[in-house]
C-alpha cells in the first residue's frame, strides 16, 4: 500500500498554463499520476497537452470528480490558491511555491484544516509512491516500489538517501518532502502516524535538518505510538548558531533546534541515527 496518493488519485494542477506547472503536469503525467485537469484563469476551455483547463477549481473539482491538487503560482497568490482548493472539496493540498508570507501560510492552513483537507508544503518538492502515482517534482526515476517509508524536510537529500535505497533493492511504499519553511501543512507527526497505521510500510526513514522542534516532537510521538523500525539523519550538524542554513526554518536559537539536540531525542527514543546518507541502507536492513 501507500499513504496519500495512489492510483485512485485524481489530480489538479493550479497555474498549469505557466513555465513550472506545464513542464512538471507533463512529467506527472508521464510518470503514470492521473492529472485529470488543471486552472488558469481565462483560458479555461481550452486544454494543454490533451489536460483540460479550467478558470477555477470549483469548475475543475464539478467536472473531474478530482480529490488532490498541486500549485504553480506565484507565491503572493499561493494561499488564495491553497484555500480555493481546499473550498471546492480538494481533500490533499500540494504546494510547491516558496517565498509565501508566514502568515499567510498560517491563515491558509488553518482554513484548509476546518474545509478538511490536507496541506503538504509549502516551499516542498511534493510525494510519490512509486509506481503508482506522484504529485510533485520529484525525479521519478530514482524511485522503486516497496515498503520503506520516507519523510523528509529537505528535497535533494530525500532524492540521495532514495537513491542509496533503491540501488539496494529497498522500494518505497511513499516519499513525502515536507518542506523547510518555518510553518508547513503536514508534519512529521501526522506523517509518522499514517506509515505505523499503513500495513505494507515495514521501516521509516525520517530525513530532518537543524532548527524548528519538529525532530524533538517527532521523537516524543516515535516513542509513545510507533512499533515500526525508525531509521533518521539529520542535516546541518556542522552548522554554527544563529546563522540560517539554506531553508528559511533552518536557524538555531540558542541550544533550541541543534543537530545534537535532535540526534539526542531520537537516539532516546529508539531511533537509529545516521551519521551521513549513505548509511542509511544499512541501518534500515539491520533495523527489519
Amino acid at each position: 500500500m501507500s499513504i496519500l496518493i495512489d492510483k485512485s488519485t485524481r489530480l489538479i494542477v493550479q497555474g498549469i498554463t505557466g513555465r513550472d506547472g506545464l513542464f512538471h503536469a507533463k512529467k506527472m503525467k508521464e510518470y503514470g499520476t492521473n492529472v485529470v485537469g488543471g486552472t488558469s484563469p481565462g483560458k479555461g476551455g481550452t486544454d494543454v497537452d490533451g489536460i483540460p483547463v479550467f478558470n477555477t477549481m470549483y469548475d475543475a473539482v464539478e467536472q473531474t470528480k478530482a480529490n488532490t491538487s498541486i500549485i504553480f503560482v506565484p507565491a503572493r497568490f499561493a494561499a488564495d490558491a491553497i484555500m480555493e482548493a481546499a473550498d471546492a472539496g480538494i481533500r490533499i493540498i500540494v504546494c510547491i511555491a516558496e517565498g509565501i508570507p508566514t502568515l499567510d501560510v498560517i491563515k491558509a492552513h488553518r482554513f484548509a484544516e476546518q474545509k478538511g483537507a490536507m496541506l503538504i508544503g509549502p516551499n516542498c518538492p511534493g510525494l510519490i509512491s512509486p509506481e503508482k502515482s506522484m504529485v510533485g517534482i520529484l525525479p521519478g526515476q530514482v524511485f522503486l516500489e516497496g515498503n520503506v517509508g520516507v519523510i523528509s524536510r529537505s528535497g535533494t537529500l530525500t532524492y540521495e538517501i532514495v537513491y542509496h535505497l533503491t540501488a539496494n533493492g529497498m522500494g518505497q511504499s511513499t516519499a513525502i518532502g515536507i518542506g523547510g519553511d518555518p510553518v508547513v501543512g503536514l508534519h512529521f507527526r501526522q506523517l509518522l502516524e499514517m506509515f505505523q497505521n499503513d500495513p505494507e510500510t515495514e521501516a521509516i526513514v525520517l530525513i530532518g535538518e537543524i532548527g524548528g522542534n519538529a525532530e524533538e516532537q517527532a521523537a516524543e510521538y516515535i516513542r509513545n505510538n510507533v512499533t515500526k523500525p525508525v531509521v533518521a539523519f539529520i542535516a546541518g550538524q556542522s552548522a554554527p548558531p544563529g546563522k540560517q542554513m539554506g531553508h528559511a526554518g533552518a536557524i538555531i536559537h540558542g541550544s533550541s533546534g541543534t543537530a545534537e539536540s535532535k540526534i539526542n531525542a531520537l537516539t532516546d527514543a529508539g531511533v537509529s541515527v545516521a551519521k551521513m546518507p549513505s548509511e542509511i541502507v544499512d541501518l534500515v536492513r539491520k533495523s527489519i
